[in-house]
């Protein structure tokens, strides 16, 4: 049961300034807060949903949640994590882009419990004395002691004037809705504090700000699409229990914490006595969660007549091609390195010991084509991989 205790210490990496004194506001009176999102059009993947089932369990508990569109700030784009700068979105775009995320993100929340607003209201309505005043409120130094711009300093690459304003007008979005409260991933945590320091400036109010943590995906890696290790939230059912299923054994006591309600302390005993099944429990959850209980219990079944009854181990690694074709022995060899040379190879290949998606591949000239679905490769009886594009 989902609980003030609960939402602010499960599945979260940090509460400042303290976790007690913002529950101690909850019990007091429903607090307004409020999760970001730049509408860039990106598919979502359960690494999004970190942050969007947090603010599901705050709607759920009645408080008045705002899912804010930044309309707004995606015209600069945040350049956390980034070397380089963003394009410039039209309008048009952002419009869609945001359709498109919301279909996704209706997965994760209920949008009858969760208020949406844009940021472009406020922002583009901003003039010249307001803007020189949001500057004042911070020196060129503090700005510039994001990570991401050190890096491009030593790298002599270009750090634009409108980046580096980027967390003022985020955290600006604070001021215009008065909130307690901002939920953010780990990695936007500069603009999250920024947002708390411009509030009590401007309206002397207390903000408190909640941090989500970056989950791994199937390789043990941060979870990115630019790894192939990601699960997508529209992903269909059985693709999705099949990428669950391939997540590393130590990476599954946090996605039960972050993504279920199980308890934590049996959960850690059963993986421990019977990891396999651990797992097939979790991506059960989890497929129920984001398509329901008949589609887990089908995928589950395709997922047993596919690898179980084949041997296929529990753990299996996941190779990015990086590219829509590839030529089978490069596959074997230079991607996924389950031979030496092509010369064994193709040894394999012609025995019958090589097969992609369930399907035997017996010419050894041959291409495969990839995409963004994984599928499996097996070389003879002990070397599997994912193969994704």
């Amino acid at each position: 049961m989902t609980n003030t205790q609960t939402v602010l210490t499960r599945g979260v990496a940090d509460v400042l300034p303290k976790t007690e004194t913002l529950a101690k506001l909850m019990d007091e009176r429903k607090i307004r807060l409020y999760f970001g999102i730049d509408p860039t059009g990106s598919d979502l993947t359960l690494g999004h949903a970190v942050g969007l089932r947090k603010l599901q369990q705050f709607a759920d508990l009645g408080h008045d949640v705002i899912l804010l569109v930044g309309n707004g700030t995606v015209r600069i784009g945040d350049p956390t994590g980034k070397d380089t700068t963003r394009p410039v979105l039209t309008d048009e775009q952002i419009r869609e882009n945001f359709e498109n995320w919301k279909i996704q993100a209706s997965k994760v929340l209920d949008f009858e419990k969760i208020r949406i607003v844009y940021n472009g209201d406020w922002l583009d309505a901003l003039s010249y004395a307001d803007i020189v005043k949001l500057l004042a409120n911070v020196t060129v130094q503090q700005l510039m002691e994001r990570d991401m711009f050190q890096q491009r300093v030593k790298a002599g690459k270009p750090i634009h004037g409108h980046e580096v304003i980027y967390p003022l007008l985020q955290g600006y979005d604070s001021v215009a809705m008065e909130v307690d409260l901002e939920i953010g991933g780990t990695d936007q945590m500069f603009n999250m504090m920024m947002g708390r320091t411009l509030l009590r400036n401007y309206k002397d109010k207390e903000k408190w700000v909640l941090t989500t943590p970056i989950i791994n995906g199937t390789d043990g890696r941060k979870m990115s699409k630019s790894y192939g290790n990601y699960v997508a939230l529209a992903a269909e059912p059985n693709d999705m229990f099949g990428k669950m299923m391939s997540i590393k054994d130590e990476e599954m006591l946090t996605y039960f914490e972050i993504f279920t309600d199980e308890d934590l302390t049996e959960v850690e005993t059963m993986i421990k006595s019977d990891p396999r099944n651990a797992k097939v429990k979790l991506a059960t959850l989890i497929v129920s969660w984001l398509h329901d209980e008949a589609a887990a219990v089908t995928a589950l079944k395709d997922f047993e007549a596919k690898f179980v009854k084949k041997e296929t181990p529990d753990e299996v690694p996941t190779f990015t091609v990086g590219d829509m074709e590839v030529g089978v022995l490069d596959l074997i060899t230079k991607v996924c390195g389950f031979a030496d040379s092509n010369g064994e190879a193709r040894r394999l290949v012609k025995q019958g010991a090589v097969s992609f998606d369930d399907e035997k591949i017996t010419d050894p000239t041959i291409t495969i084509y990839v995409d963004d679905e994984a599928k499996l490769l097996k070389v003879g009886k002990r070397k599997f991989g994912w193969i994704v594009g």
